[in-house]
């Protein structure tokens, strides 16, 4: 019976916010000026101080690409990560996933994040699959909208989906997050760990006895090379 380790992405294998991060790659290589990226994640993160609920502040976000063909972000995608996030991995959860993977177990990734984000990631780590936001796609074209955030819950069903479709016992299973949002993923395995420096999620974790990996500030600094 295989044992899957199940990875947030953001923040947790690497030290950006991988949508923001692309959405200004993407920005600069239509020519837009820093004033369009400032004004579009301006509004995001209004949103998220006025309480906006995350999943609805992700859907928000893809509204950005209305009108881009999914075969267009995705060679975006990748040269995004080739030029800009190769060095931006917290080495020392790539160090965990590596230890993970020689043991035999299947790496996972789940996030807010989509494709154009995630693939490169997948095939950069070893990965076998990733669960993301699914924008909806119409003729190749992204509408707008979005089928699944993959926010809170949506993370542990993409959890249980996948132990279940793999014949894995969740309780053999690991996972790692680094927002108290991942709670929810995190409690549908038997080995959750707590990833850096949030505090709501680390006194949670204090409470049931879960592990810590710390990502001080320092650490964070040191992030693995993967070019």
């Amino acid at each position: 019976m295989s044992t899957i380790a199940f990875f947030d992405v953001d923040e947790t294998l690497i030290s950006v916010k991988s949508m923001f991060h692309f959405l200004d790659y993407f920005l600069r290589e239509r020519g837009e000026p820093p004033s369009t990226y400032a004004r579009l994640s301006g509004e995001l993160r209004q949103m998220a101080r006025s309480g906006a609920p995350r999943q609805d502040v992700n859907r928000h976000y893809y509204t950005y690409y209305r009108g881009q063909t999914a075969r267009d972000l995705s060679e975006l995608g990748q040269r995004w990560f080739d030029d800009e996030c190769t060095t931006r991995f917290h080495h020392q959860t790539l160090d965990v996933l590596d230890q993970h993977r020689t043991r035999g177990a299947d790496i996972v990734l789940v996030s807010g994040s989509f494709f154009a984000c995630l693939d490169p990631v997948v095939d950069a780590v070893g990965a076998v699959a990733a669960w993301g936001s699914r924008p909806r796609i119409r003729r190749g074209e992204l509408t707008g909208e979005v089928v699944v955030p993959m926010i809170g819950t949506m993370k542990r069903h993409a959890v249980e989906m996948t132990a279940a479709a793999s014949g894995a016992r969740p309780a053999d299973c690991y996972a790692y997050g680094d927002h108290i949002s991942d709670l929810p993923m995190l409690r549908a395995v038997g080995h959750p760990t707590a990833v850096g420096p949030d505090p709501d999620l680390n006194a949670h974790a204090t409470r049931h006895g879960w592990p810590h990996l710390d990502l001080s500030p320092a650490a964070s600094a040191h992030v693995k090379d993967l070019s």
